[in-house]
């Protein structure tokens, strides 16, 4: 790692901090630049993965000729081809005119698809021609067209689950993915938090003409234990409003704590494991949680009412073999005890009853839930995310390591 080279990429983009992870980061950067490889810069929303591909273009060859940077979460799925690839003259309406698209305006420079996460499929399979032929066709079109251009994607989606949901196609993953960046949270940078409060803080006063705000040891143990789910976004938005409201230039922990988001418990549906590191992304995935517990229920329902039926069969009969006709009244709701024999005279007054009437009728899993599919996949899910640890997938699917192991067997997943 070349650390004088990277100082002067921070100060040239002005990005501070001295995380390893950071230095990492942008390492593998100034090291892909010259080559024409494809680049994908994992990091959550907010922690300034757009830095990464400008760094890429300027230290190319490349970097006399145009650079776009696209955010494919907002342009409409309906358009995002037509400004993409170009267009021809009355594709569609509106189109009064050609248009080049970006893969055609960019030749032999560098595009910056953010968001990539967000293409629509079909989009993707139009994607995934340019990156291993350099082809495309303007929407409209039949001519097909040659660009030179270097793409660097980046996301904040867990690809590989939105693979296998459907969501993004495997190939392009892998097309993309040739020198994957990973950029870390604002959490997990430490001293880099302090920082980047006094730089946004000398930003401020110098831009508005206020006296800069400083933090207090107290203040300084809070930033630093603060989750910032929004990152460096985040930070830089909560100095802001620290600068021009608080009356105070020294802010203390208390004054802090009324700037800071206060956690509150969610009203929303929701399951978390009990390390608090997975939350579900999906209604989907959430769905098949509560219907993997559901058909749990169900079948202890059913083991229960089984050991029911075998309970009364038998005093049925051990009555008959005594001379009597009984009729069972009534189950009790804990199901251990049964209604006692009444006498021979008061039976004899009753209508005969069938044994089906005595018990709630047996509930069935509809056909149409296939639910044995639904668990199994719950389970392969489990212990994909746990990487094969049958402890933590049990605990994740709030079921004893015994279960899951009856579980395994009973969908054939034991190795």
């Amino acid at each position: 790692m070349n650390t004088t080279e990277i100082q002067r990429i921070k100060q040239r983009y002005s990005i501070v901090g001295n995380n390893d992870a950071l230095n990492r980061a942008l390492d593998v950067a100034l090291q892909v630049a010259p080559t024409d490889l494809s680049v994908l810069i994992i990091g959550e929303s907010g922690v300034g993965k757009e830095a990464i591909p400008r760094v890429i273009h300027d230290n190319s060859p490349r970097r006399r000729e145009k650079y776009f940077a696209i955010n494919c979460g907002s342009i409409p799925e309906g358009t995002i081809d037509s400004e993409l690839f170009g267009h021809e003259k009355g594709s569609f309406t509106g189109a009064i005119g050609e248009s080049e698209g970006y893969f055609g305006i960019a030749d032999k420079g560098t595009i910056f698809l953010d968001e990539v996460g967000e293409l629509p499929m079909a989009t993707q399979a139009r994607l995934l021609r340019v990156l291993e032929t350099g082809e495309y066709i303007r929407v409209g079109g039949t001519e097909i067209r040659k660009t030179n251009v270097r793409i660097v994607a980046a996301t904040n989606v867990n690809m590989r689950k939105a693979i296998s949901e459907g969501r993004f196609r495997e190939d392009l993953f892998y097309r993309l993915n040739t020198i994957p960046i990973q950029m870390p949270p604002l959490r997990e940078r430490g001293e880099d938090i302090i920082l980047l409060f006094r730089l946004f803080a000398l930003q401020m006063a110098e831009k508005y003409k206020l006296p800069k705000i400083t933090l207090t040891e107290e203040a300084k143990d809070l930033m630093l234990q603060y989750k910032w789910p929004g990152n460096v976004r985040e930070l830089k938005n909560l100095t802001e409003q620290m600068s021009v409201l608080s009356e105070q230039r020294e802010i203390d922990a208390k004054t802090l704590q009324r700037f800071i988001p206060q956690t509150t418990e969610s009203t929303q549906l929701a399951v978390i494991s009990k390390d608090g590191n997975h939350s579900y992304e999906s209604e989907r995935e959430l769905l098949y949680k509560i219907l993997y517990e559901l058909r749990g229920n169900v079948s202890d329902l059913r083991r229960e009412l089984n050991s029911v039926r075998k309970q009364m069969e038998e005093v049925r009969d051990l009555n008959g073999a005594v001379g009597f006709s009984t009729q069972v009244t009534s189950v009790p709701a804990d199901h251990t005890s049964l209604t006692t024999p009444l006498d021979q005279r008061s039976l004899a007054r009753q209508e005969p009853s069938t044994f089906e009437d005595a018990i709630a009728e047996e509930i069935n899993e509809p056909e149409t839930l296939n639910l044995n599919d639904l668990g199994r996949q719950m389970v392969v899910k489990a212990l994909e995310r746990n990487n094969g640890n049958r402890k933590k997938a049990a605990q994740e699917l709030g079921i004893s390591d015994r279960t899951l192991y009856r579980r395994l067997k009973q969908y054939g997943l034991e190795k």
